[in-house]
């Protein structure tokens, strides 16, 4: 539709930007959260959902069940590769709307698997990686919204993004464990699942924990196609946008995006099923959704901070704070069974969650602002029109830098998970992933100080 392509963009001019290109921006921004919520929501489904699957009758082993929460979050990752280089070929309307009904399939398809005890685990396993289309949203919804707002705004903007979007991971470990208690969805939804556990008898509806999102995320494409944008101006073929590989920067970056988001998705896809198997007699579902909560809603603090303190020195003193929240886990787990507290082990899940969402918000600001640098050093002394040109192809490499970064993070879904599952397969305990974790924020530190934070360093963003 010709209404929704617009030709002109320039959110760099102020005059443009007061006048028409804010009020374009911001719809485009509260547009696209609700929809990257949705999508968060689906991506993550699954770690409330395994907790669950033996009292509906399955009889999955442990490790069969870690698998089951982590592969959505492999297959997003991979996914998010492809979408990072969507949005300039497609256009940020359309393929937000695409994007969006896709979760129809995963969510749909649970909702009738899971009302049958027979459905084989290969059929969940399916269904567990068709949930990775959510994962993938986050590349293009970042990228798109990267080509809305000037570069003074980007931290702020692209937080509320993708800190609001996050908060789908918290609202799915809030919103499934209730709305399994009751058949929401009369007949349509099907019958019950009857449980037995400590001589107690109940019933749930798991199958509502797919169908619960299935009209929000109707409405959610329909609104995207109706009411956003495509940018002309974003407008980039595959080959001008892979330019971005031939930087060290883009490789930097996904490291340590890969410490904070990968360990925001990796802590909430593991979490439920860690603090069970290590605290059996906790309550860990009723704590589960706090987390993520509160992962993101900091997120667009971290954005903030780093706009007006400077990415890299946000992101170099979070990922020390990061080590000692990890410390803090391993002092308060079980030693040989024994002792161990929940709630302090909840305490440290929740300072980690605080400050992977600080993070998040902090290596998103810095991206954009690296590749502007590299850009301008570029087109210095070389007048006006290259000095444009800079910033136009800075933004375009930005996104996609985005979009490729955020694909490397979603791993830390998938690697968390599976890490605890194999150390405690192996030890009994989840000690040797923790360790590991540790090694990796050391190597993010050491990372982010040469390259970005000490004086003498080749990009201080």
């Amino acid at each position: 539709m010709a209404s929704h392509a617009l030709t002109h963009w320039d959110p760099e001019d102020p005059v443009f930007w007061d006048a028409e290109g804010r009020g374009i921006a911001n719809r485009n921004l509260w547009i696209s959260i609700p929809s990257l919520a949705l999508a968060f929501s689906v991506w993550m489904v699954w770690s409330v959902v395994v907790v669950n699957l033996p009292n509906a009758g399955f009889a999955f082993s442990i490790r069969e069940l870690f698998w089951l929460s982590a592969l959505p979050a492999l297959c997003g990752a991979g996914l998010r590769v492809v979408y990072s280089f969507m949005v300039p070929i497609f256009g940020g309307r359309r393929w937000t709307a695409i994007s969006t009904a896709l979760l129809l399939l995963p969510t749909l398809g649970m909702g009738f698997a899971v009302r049958d005890p027979a459905t084989p685990y290969s059929t969940f396993v399916v269904l567990a990686l068709l949930c990775g289309f959510g994962g993938g949203n986050f590349a293009s919804s970042m990228a798109n919204i990267n080509f809305f707002f000037p570069n003074v705004q980007k931290g702020t903007a692209l937080g509320l993004n993708a800190g609001l979007g996050n908060l789908g991971v918290s609202l799915v470990q809030f919103v499934v464990p209730m709305v399994i208690t009751a058949g929401l969805f009369g007949s349509i939804g099907g019958a019950p699942q009857t449980w037995t556990q400590g001589g107690e008898t109940g019933q749930m509806w798991l199958q509502n924990a797919g169908f619960v999102w299935v009209p929000f995320i109707a409405i959610c494409a329909v609104a995207a196609w109706l009411w956003m944008d495509d940018l002309a101006t974003a407008r980039a073929s595959l080959s001008q946008q892979l330019v971005i590989f031939r930087s060290n920067h883009t490789w930097i970056m996904c490291w340590l995006y890969l410490g904070t988001f990968g360990s925001f998705i990796g802590y909430s896809a593991g979490f439920p099923l860690l603090s069970k198997s290590q605290f059996p007699l906790g309550n860990a579902l009723a704590y589960a959704w706090l987390g993520p909560l509160i992962g993101a809603l900091i997120r667009p603090l971290g954005g903030w901070l780093s706009d007006k303190l400077g990415g890299a020195k946000v992101t170099f003193w979070n990922f020390i704070a990061m080590v000692f929240g990890v410390l803090g886990v391993l002092y308060f787990l079980p030693q040989g069974g024994q002792g161990g507290s929940f709630y302090g082990f909840l305490a440290m899940f929740m300072l980690l969650f605080m400050t992977a969402g600080i993070g998040n918000g902090s290596t998103f600001h810095m991206i954009p602002a690296i590749f502007l640098k590299e850009r301008q050093r570029l087109a210095a002394g070389r007048g006006r029109a290259a000095e444009e040109r800079a910033v136009r192809d800075a933004n375009s490499e930005a996104a996609a830098a985005l979009g490729f970064a955020s694909a490397i993070g979603a791993f830390g879904g998938f690697f968390i998970p599976m890490s605890y599952g194999a150390s405690i397969s192996i030890t009994g305990t989840a000690e040797s992933a923790l360790y590991l974790f540790i090694l990796f924020y050391l190597s993010c530190i050491a990372i982010t100080w040469w390259f970005y934070a000490r004086r003498s360093a080749p990009f201080q963003v």
